[in-house]
């Protein structure tokens, strides 16, 4: 890993107690412009043709694109995974997941609630309520957001509880290996991090916000001019993670300091 592309100690601390870094030109505008052509072939929709745009959202399945590989491997991503993760602890990405693309609408989506996303479950689970979270975060090792299109504050940018993770942790530690169903979660409304401050995931084509695992986030409508395009796929950790070992990556540092304190 070159040193340049790595994360400065400054950020990775700004993650383990905000519960997210930005990193900025994480791929080129180039791949960000590719891509955006596959997604806006597979919505159906037509760029320049904005009567075409009828649905708030379009979530667009997995796509094997040797474009999106191309995207979430570059080196400046590698490096931030290595330095929240901790290198030979994460798998490379072979896809970015669904897509949710958010249009221009007066329309309420109906998914803007606040919520985590649930990293394990049983394989034929149908019912995603139903998928569970545990406090040493089984199965997944980050929540990203790769942005492919512009997004200003009116484009329906991600909204983001800043330091929510550590409420999570706290929540789910007397619960064990077993943990909490994402229904079982979101009965309270996640009201324990309502104390949080928010911001908003903005940024131009290109940026990739890397999230922890219990950060507690939310969609919203699409009030600007130009439709978002977004992929939030898992960081699949390579074994099990564990907040108590001894060289504890940043993503279970944070764990174990909210457990701590």
């Amino acid at each position: 890993m070159s040193h340049h592309l790595a994360l400065s100690a400054a950020q990775v601390e700004q993650f383990v107690l905000d519960g997210f870094v930005r990193v900025d030109d994480a791929f080129s505008r180039d791949i960000a412009d590719s891509c955006r052509r596959v997604l806006w072939l597979a919505t159906g929709c037509r760029e320049d043709e904005p009567s075409t745009w009828v649905r708030p959202v379009v979530r667009i399945g997995q796509i094997p694109n040797p474009l999106f590989r191309e995207a979430a491997n570059t080196p400046k991503l590698h490096a931030a995974f290595d330095g929240l993760v901790g290198p030979g602890r994460w798998q490379p990405l072979g896809s970015l997941g669904t897509f949710p693309i958010r249009f221009p609408s007066p329309d309420d989506p109906g998914d803007c609630g606040w919520h985590i996303d649930a990293s394990f479950g049983l394989e034929n689970e149908p019912d995603f309520l139903k998928w569970r979270v545990n406090v040493a975060s089984k199965g997944r090792a980050l929540l990203m957001l790769f942005l492919f299109s512009d997004v200003g504050e009116d484009d329906a940018p991600t909204r983001i509880r800043v330091g929510s993770h550590l409420d999570l942790a706290r929540r789910l530690a007397s619960h064990g290996d077993e943990g909490l169903s994402i229904g079982e979660l979101a009965a309270t409304g996640f009201a324990e991090s309502s104390h949080c401050p928010e911001v908003r995931a903005t940024g131009p084509a290109g940026t990739v916000y890397l999230c922890h695992p219990f950060l507690v986030h939310a969609a919203q409508p699409h009030r600007g001019n130009v439709p978002r395009f977004l992929a939030q796929p898992p960081l699949l950790p390579r074994s099990p993670m564990d907040p108590w070992r001894e060289n504890a990556s940043p993503v279970e540092r944070a764990i174990r300091f909210a457990l701590e304190t």
